[in-house]
Parts: structure tokens; sequence; C-alpha cells
């Protein structure tokens, strides 16, 4: 979006003729003061959707149905209710806003279909990208004693939040403070998606990852991203294009980042059968998320001062660090033990999800998304999200011999349920839409489903019989193969996109020749990023609710591209040989 557009959709959002209530009308009497009762809501209603930079933009945007008075007080006695009762009844709270939230219309990206004569790219070009994404890498972390992510809110919201989704988010999720904000987000979605602001807030873009142009990111540090930074930088090394102080560069940093995984973000947690188990929580205590000191105080205001511990984070950082060659004893835990307390299985504990907004995806054998803390905390309820899963098995793989899976049959039924899952996943064709994904898009699912395959691959022929005998990753393989070649590379591209295709195609063993789509968009937008690194942030991962928050970074894309093209040069130059 030019400045010239940013200007033309701020002034008609200024200018807009107002056709009933705004949410500023709505809201005000009851939350611009504290008046007792819950003061979070309040405190969160003036700091993040009353403030004088929002207030201009949505003071105009009002809803042609609250002239009818009727509807207008239930929408306030649901505020009322909120804000007042000692256990509010969330489902009854949330229908006015879910009746509001039906009336919008979002979509998830079309891009238009690609040329399909693309001319081939030069190994020297690949060559020069990839040192470049590594010299940014190493650069940041030099800058900043760590590789930072962004995180941006999109108060437009997710496409997939519709009225169902956002009540049994209401009511799926645990702390107070984060059903607060998950309200008056979606509240504020509708007033927003239905004036000019829609323009400012969720302007058009190329391709399917979105870029982060918003103006407020928040800089942050997490052991999810360290474990995927360390295997950028390793893709670097392997590749042979790092000079020397390069290459000593890069095995600093790897050891720091694995060091940060295990130690500052480890935290204690029990698993089903009472053992201790030492996990990877999302957000370390602070000082180690090295967010600045504004963000700390605004992130403590919106009631998101309590995170807890992960199955994602901690299979990634187990994953990052036994690749970094780490030797903690934390390692030699068998995590399958601890993971088969969070998986589902029909009809016994299907219940550990809470927020079940992907419901129209058959659960049985995967693993939920959140871990209880120590003191049994749980602030976003559970959901389960299909990626998550794949790096329970990629880890599982990496560590088939040292825990023993092969060997204990739970740890092995454990295995081979989550590979059940995702080959119903994949028969379904439910991995290509969006929907199915909790924190991820299908071109996340495709590229990390690469990164599995290649770790079961690895293994031998009668480890990978024993765990699938159906033979679920093959199938799998040639599903995710056909998204890629067929609809994904066959559409417009942003670099973040591309990257991802070429992990999923370099991964899978694809004829080279289709890699050239993937190569042309990143080194045809290799230097867009200025001064911020050789290409912008995109949306890497994102959370819907309380509203549509996303993840990455310039650092994200370069550490993506260069995983990415890593895989593509390799193939590229056994291909020439």
């Amino acid at each position: 979006m030019t400045f010239h557009d940013m200007a033309g959709a701020a002034c008609r959002a200024l200018t807009a003729p107002k056709y009933g209530p705004s949410l500023y009308d709505v809201c005000d009497p009851i939350l611009l003061k504290e008046g007792g009762g819950d003061a979070h809501l309040a405190r969160f209603y003036r700091t993040a959707l009353a403030n004088p930079a929002l207030r201009p933009l949505l003071r105009r945007s009002g809803l042609a149905e609250l002239k009818d008075n009727s509807n207008l007080e239930a929408l306030r006695q649901a505020l009322v209710r909120a804000r007042d009762d000692e256990t509010p009844d969330w489902a009854a709270i949330g229908q006015p806003v879910a009746r509001l939230l039906d009336t919008i219309k979002l979509h998830h990206p079309r891009p238009p279909s690609a040329p399909s004569d693309v001319a081939p790219t030069k190994i020297s070009e690949i060559e020069h990208a990839i040192r470049a994404c590594g010299a940014h890498l190493l650069r940041s972390y030099r800058k900043n004693a760590f590789i930072p992510a962004y995180a941006a809110f999109n108060l437009i919201g997710d496409p997939d939040m519709r009225g169902r989704d956002f009540l049994m988010a209401l009511t799926g999720l645990d702390a107070r403070g984060y059903k607060n904000s998950t309200l008056l987000f979606n509240l504020a979605r509708v007033f927003i998606a239905r004036s000019p602001v829609r323009e400012l807030i969720n302007p058009p873009w190329k391709g399917i990852a979105e870029p982060m142009w918003q103006p407020m990111q928040i800089r942050h540090r997490s052991a999810y991203y360290d474990a995927f930074y360390i295997e950028a930088l390793l893709s670097f090394l392997e590749s042979g294009l790092a000079s020397r102080e390069e290459n000593a560069a890069a095995r600093r940093t790897i050891s720091a980042m694995a060091e940060f995984c295990l130690g500052p973000s480890r935290e204690q947690v029990r698993g089903a059968d009472g053992r201790s188990f030492d996990v990877v929580t999302a957000i370390a205590p602070a000082p180690h998320p090295r967010f600045s000191r504004f963000f700390a105080q605004i992130k403590q205001t919106l009631g998101f001062g309590l995170y807890v511990p992960d199955c994602d984070t901690t299979a990634c950082s187990f994953s990052a660090a036994l690749q970094a060659g780490s030797h903690d004893p934390m390692l030699d835990q068998p995590l399958p033990d601890f993971y088969a307390g969070y998986q589902v299985k029909a009809g016994s504990n299907a219940p550990k999800v809470t927020v079940a907004i992907n419901d129209h995806i058959d659960y049985d054998g995967a693993i939920v998304t959140w871990i209880d803390n120590i003191n049994g905390d749980r602030p976003y309820g559970n959901d389960l999200d299909p990626t998550l899963n794949l790096d329970v098995l990629e880890v599982s793989f990496r560590n088939l011999a040292r825990w023993k899976i092969l060997e204990t049959p739970q740890r092995l039924d454990l295995v081979r349920g989550i590979v059940k899952f995702q080959r119903n996943l994949a028969a379904s064709g439910a991995f290509a839409e969006p929907r199915s994904h909790i924190y991820y898009l299908p071109e996340l699912y495709a590229a990390y489903f690469g990164r599995c395959y290649a770790a079961f691959m690895a293994l031998t022929g009668d480890a990978r019989r024993t765990i699938d005998p159906d033979g679920a990753f093959d199938f799998i393989r040639e599903r995710v193969l056909a998204y890629v070649q067929d609809e994904l590379i066959a559409h417009e591209m942003n670099p973040f996109d591309a990257a991802l295709a070429l992990i999923a195609l370099g991964h899978l063993k694809a004829e080279t020749a289709a890699f050239a789509p993937a190569l042309q968009c990143i080194v045809r937008r290799l230097g867009e990023g200025g001064r911020h690194g050789p290409f912008k942030a995109y949306e890497w991962n994102k959370m819907k609710t309380p509203t549509r928050i996303l993840v990455g970074g310039p650092e994200v894309t370069s550490a993506f591209v260069l995983m990415g093209l890593s895989l593509a040069h390799k193939a590229l130059t056994q291909a020439k040989d």
C-alpha cells in the first residue's frame, strides 16, 4: 500500500457518512471509566480500542441495525454483564456480538494465476540470495544479541472467525482477561469491516502470506523462533557458501540459541502420570523475551501477562538443539511419554480441545497445543493444530533410538496415532483449507510436512515400515506435492510463499523443473526489504484469538528463504552433476 493509497483510505474513513451508533456510542457509557466489576474490561477498552490513534478513524463507522434501541440495549447489557458478573455466562454475553459478526464478509487471499512460462534461474543468482539471507541473520544477531521476530495486530480479524467460532472461543478460553479481549476485539471487527476503515486496516496484497505492514509491531524473542533460526543457519553452513568468518559466527550463534531454548526457556511441568518433565515455554520470563519497556507495559495492561509452555515450541526446540549438537540431559526425556497425556483419543479425552474452531477435521490421534504449567494454568484453553503435530513426529523420528520408540509399545502407538491423523487429514483434503489450521497456513503445512518427511526418510527401511506399515507418508506426499504444484506455485506468490514452496518441493524430491516459479519470485524480489533486510516481513504464524495477530519479520523471511534456496541449490547442483 503506497502512501497515497493510505492517505486516501484514511480520508474516506474520517469523512464517511455515519449510518448508526459507532463502537464508541455503544461502549463509552459503560467502559470509558472504571465503574466496579472487572476493571480489566474497561482498561482494555481504553488502551486497545478507545485510544487517540484509533478513535478518529472509527468514530464515524456506525451500524444501521443499532438504531433499533432493542439491539443497542442488548449489546450494552452484554457488556455490563461481562464487566459486572462474578461468573459471567459467556455464551449469552457473546450472542449479540456473534449475530453482528455474521454480517461481515471476509475471505482468504485468492491470488490470480501465474504465467506458465518461467525462465530458469542462474545458480549464481541463487547463491547471491543465500549469502544475502545468511549475512542478514548474522548481522541481526550481532546487532541485537538475538534474532528477533515481530508481532502485529490486524484488527479486522481472521476470515475463519465467524459468530459460531467466536462463541466457541469465548466459552473455551480460560483466563477472564483473554475472554475480555476476545469479546471487545470481535465487537470492533464488525465496525471496521463494515466501514471505509477496512481499506486502511486490511489492504490487498500479493500472494497468500500476509505482509506485516502494520506500524505497530512488537519485537520479541521466543525459543520457537530460535529453533527455526538454528535450522536456517545450519542450512547456510551446509550450503558451503558462508565465508570463514560467517562460518565461525554462525556456529557461535547456533550454540547460543540452542542454550536459550534449553536454558532460560525451560519450564518444569507434570505429565498425566504425575512425573516431572522439563518442557519449553512459549515466552520465557523477563527479561529474556526482550520486549521494550513500552510494549511490556502495554502487554500487561491488555491482559497478556501469563504464558504457558506448548507442545510445538518444545518439539521444535528439542529438534533444533539436537541438530546443533547439544548434549543437554533434557534431551534424554522421552517426550512421547509426556505427549501421550495430550493426545486426543476418540470417545475418551476429546474434551481436551476446548476451542474447537476447526472441528470439521477428525482430531483422533493428534496432540493438542497448550501444556498446563506447574500451577495448572491454561489461559488459552486448548486447541489442536495439524502442523504442530508434524513437528511432534519430526522430533520423534530424530530421537527414535534415544527414546526407544520402536521398543516401547505405548510410544510407538502415540507416533502411529499422529501418522493416522495426518493421513486422514490428507485423504479428506482438509490440509489445503485455511480453516483447518489454527496457527498456520496450508502452505506452511506443506513445508513442514516436507521437513517431517525428510526426517522420516532418514530412518532405516525397517523402522519406516514399523511406524508406517500402510504407506501413509507416501500417500500424504502425493497430495501435498499436488497442492504445491497445482495450487501454490501455479498462482501469484510473494517471497515467503515461494520459500515455503521450495522447502516442500526440495524435501519431497520434486522434479527440479518445478522449482522455477518460486526461484524466479525470490530472485526478482530480492532487495524489497530495503534497509530492514533482503525481503519484507510476512506472516509466518498467527493467532485467531483474541483477534488476528501475525508473527513474522524480515529476519523470519530471510530464514525461510535461506532454507528453501539451500534445498533448491543442492538439488540443482546434484542434477547438473
